[in-house]
């Protein structure tokens, strides 16, 4: 528990979403629900560039003091909803989303470069897959499934209500 009802993500699970994100230096990197900082920090060790968001306000306020005081980490953080993405900064090489979803969100897919590759955990509010995404054209997606994961509900518009 890191408070306002979130957990942070098992290393494992943190480290295979992060292998199928397939992250090379300087990809620029969306992800969706920043929480306690531990998944972007991940992502800014490998070199990414980093733009995170985090729909619990306390969180993100926490958060964004804590990690470059405490680590040097400096994500772009912003606060709001992320089942709509970030599209003022799009397209992403990558974006990962670290809470799970009745769907994927057409926002997120529509914020993708071609090549892009977008990692989601997609079910009930119990139990989700994991799904990796990658834009192949502009029309055109690939779509692979993995094992089943628990995470957090997805809150926003294209997520579970609150």
């Amino acid at each position: 528990p890191i408070g306002e009802g979130q957990t942070i993500s098992q290393p494992y699970t943190v480290a295979f979403q992060t292998e199928l994100l397939n992250v090379k230096h300087g990809s620029k990197i969306l992800e969706i629900g920043t929480g306690s900082g531990y998944q972007a920090s991940v992502l800014v060790a490998l070199g990414a560039q980093v733009y995170t968001i985090e729909y619990q306000r306390k969180l993100y306020e926490k958060t964004k003091e804590f990690l470059p005081r405490a680590f040097g980490y400096r994500p772009n953080f912003f606060y709001g909803d992320g089942s709509k993405g970030l599209p003022q900064h799009a397209p992403y090489d990558g974006i990962i989303v670290t809470a799970g979803a009745p769907t994927v969100p057409s926002d997120l897919i529509k914020q993708l470069k071609t090549g892009g590759v977008l990692v989601i955990p997609v079910g009930n509010n119990q139990k989700q897959k994991m799904l990796k995404i990658t834009r192949i054209s502009e029309n055109k997606l690939s779509k692979k499934e993995y094992n089943h994961f628990s995470f957090v509900p997805l809150l926003g518009a294209n997520g579970w209500e609150q």
